[in-house]
């Protein structure tokens, strides 16, 4: 009986899961494919194409079929936010890093910060008037040269004006250190997560290959009294985390 084309997805993905494919490596020629499991090529291409597709693989000009690292960086959930490493300058991309056992610098996370018009989104999360003038500090981080996740940040105008936090080219320990050297120290965080395909400009940003998906963050800050002082939107390259976190179950 001749093997269909989701039956060789089958047997190639799990040569890859016991380690017969490493990553990195190159996958038998299509032709060669072929002749083992006795299809013709249509039927090998559309089975590449499936693992293409839910992210094992990956297409390399002039090398064929290359099965893809997948080193997930352990991404921490309320410990990435403890005020000991915020408040000793540690920021949260490194925090992530260190508990991963990855080295961090400074240099792997690009900061960009201008004045912008706060779209509904923004607008309603800091409980502003939409259009409100508003800081946005973008984040691009990367790893070994290869972008992980961007991040996007929006503080209102008097929160942060004439801090370090506006200025790109300073160094002040993460906004975290300065809302709170402002008086409004963060003391709740919300996350929100979901998941879905890349828009092409997304893929190009994160340098994603097909069939990667993104994992999208929302983040509410707020101090101790209730006042959101940061709205924050992220957006993940699937393949480069795993999300961990602890917590005390409720009563």
């Amino acid at each position: 009986m001749q093997v269909g084309y989701r039956a060789l997805a089958g047997i190639l993905r799990e040569a890859i899961k016991r380690g017969e494919h490493q990553p990195g490596e190159t996958l038998p020629k299509q032709e060669d494919l072929a002749d083992t499991y006795g299809v013709n090529i249509k039927t090998v291409r559309r089975a590449v194409g499936l693992l293409e597709a839910e992210g094992l693989v990956t297409p390399v000009r002039r090398r064929g079929t290359v099965v893809r690292p997948r080193p997930p960086m352990k991404r921490l959930g309320i410990e990435r936010y403890a005020k000991s490493k915020w408040k000793t300058g540690l920021v949260a991309f490194a925090a992530d890093r260190e508990a991963s056992g990855r080295d961090w610098r400074f240099e792997d996370q690009t900061n960009t910060v201008r004045k912008v018009p706060a779209e509904q989104e923004v607008a309603d999360a800091l409980a502003l008037p939409m259009n409100t003038l508003v800081y946005e500090r973008s984040r691009l981080v990367s790893e070994a040269g290869a972008p992980t996740h961007i991040l996007t940040s929006y503080y209102r105008a008097e929160d942060v004006e004439g801090t370090p936090l506006v200025d790109a080219s300073a160094d002040h320990g993460g906004g975290f250190a300065v809302l709170t050297l402002q008086g409004l120290e963060p003391h709740t965080i919300t996350e929100t997560f979901s998941t879905r395909m890349p828009t092409p400009a997304e893929a190009e940003w994160l340098q994603l290959p097909a069939g990667e998906p993104v994992m999208l963050l929302q983040r509410v800050t707020t101090t101790d009294g209730g006042r959101v002082v940061e709205f924050a939107r992220g957006l993940h390259a699937g393949s480069r985390f795993s999300w961990s976190y602890s917590f005390a179950i409720p009563d």
